[in-house]
């Protein structure tokens, strides 16, 4: 065998350095969600809201955790006939209550079934 070219060494390090730097991230993530619970991606609206008005954070959450626990309860099995109200149908109970997306509006059904599953 002859010898390696220097190309090929460089690349055998880059490749190493970026898995190394990779594992670092990804532990690093992990950290803070054991922490935090999040660490990634769009803000909610508690979270927007909250560095603005505290009181007004609170009373979104409690808000979103009545309209979770709503969307829960409708969408369960009927005991005697097996039958599930629709997606539809708890979006327009939702908005007939008073709770609403972040625009106002009523929830799409499949921000009803992302709520209901997570």
């Amino acid at each position: 065998m002859g010898l390696l070219p220097l190309s090929q060494i460089a690349g055998a390090f880059a490749q190493l350095e970026k898995a190394r730097l990779v594992a670092k991230l990804r532990h690093a993530r992990e950290r803070i969600r054991k922490t935090k619970g999040k660490c990634e991606g769009r803000k909610s609206r508690v979270e927007r809201l909250s560095k603005k008005d505290e009181k007004a954070a609170d009373k979104l959450k409690e808000q979103l955790a009545e309209a979770v626990a709503m969307a829960k309860r409708r969408r369960r099995a009927n005991p005697k006939t097996g039958n599930r109200v629709s997606l539809r149908k708890i979006a327009k109970e939702l908005a007939a209550t008073g709770l609403l997306n972040e625009r106002g509006q009523e929830y799409n059904p499949n921000a009803i079934r992302r709520i209901i599953e997570g």
